[in-house]
């Protein structure tokens, strides 16, 4: 029997092992950076719908509903916004007056009170981003509860006399109607890019 003594291709063996696991190394380290890209972009695409869906729950709450309050027709409310804004009341301002004086059991069966605000939504609008080259943003805004308070809607105060008053005006304890609004922003190019926001607003 002959031994074989030989190792001179050990050193061969040691350098490729050494390479492979190099090679791991570096291709485990450009995988984790690739995926840090992935989810800062993911990320940053989220916070800018989420930016739209807050914008849309401000337009929606602070500029319409008060005009839905004055009475003004969906045509009138729907022409003081300009072009690119391209507000749409989708069931006229019925719906929505009865969303914003009644409470929910009160609403007609016409009135949509599903969860998913691009289901038969009160609004629709669309907002621009701030570069020119990107894709706008589609805003859909409904809402789906309303709590009764004791808000005046008429803009006149309550004026009377009371036994301990001194003053001819009573101001009673204020209880704001409380709506619940489902908001939901995505990318007119892309759906997926989207964010959902579920606002409480007491008036």
């Amino acid at each position: 029997m002959k031994i074989l003594a030989n190792q001179r291709g050990i050193a061969l063996i040691t350098a490729l092992i050494l390479t492979l696991i190099s090679l791991t190394v570096v291709m485990a380290m450009f995988y984790l950076i690739g995926q840090g890209v992935q989810v800062s972009a993911s990320e940053k695409r989220y916070r800018t719908a989420l930016e739209a869906s807050y914008g849309g729950a401000d337009i929606s709450l602070k500029d319409v509903v008060p005009l839905v309050f004055q009475g003004l027709s969906s045509t009138k409310i729907q022409a003081a916004f300009p072009g690119d804004v391209n507000l749409q009341l989708s069931s006229g301002t019925a719906c929505l007056s009865e969303k914003l004086n009644k409470p929910t059991d009160q609403w007609s069966a016409s009135c949509s009170q599903t969860l998913d605000p691009k289901t038969f939504p009160d609004m629709q609008f669309t907002l621009k981003a701030d570069s020119a080259v990107a894709a706008p943003y589609k805003v859909y805004t409904k809402i789906v509860d309303t709590i009764n308070g004791n808000s005046d809607t008429s803009g006149l105060q309550l004026e009377g006399a009371g036994v301990a008053e001194t003053s001819a005006v009573i101001t009673p304890q204020h209880f704001p109607y409380i709506y619940t609004l489902e908001v939901q922003a995505e990318k007119s190019t892309h759906a997926t890019e989207q964010a959902n926001l579920s606002v409480q607003y007491a008036y």
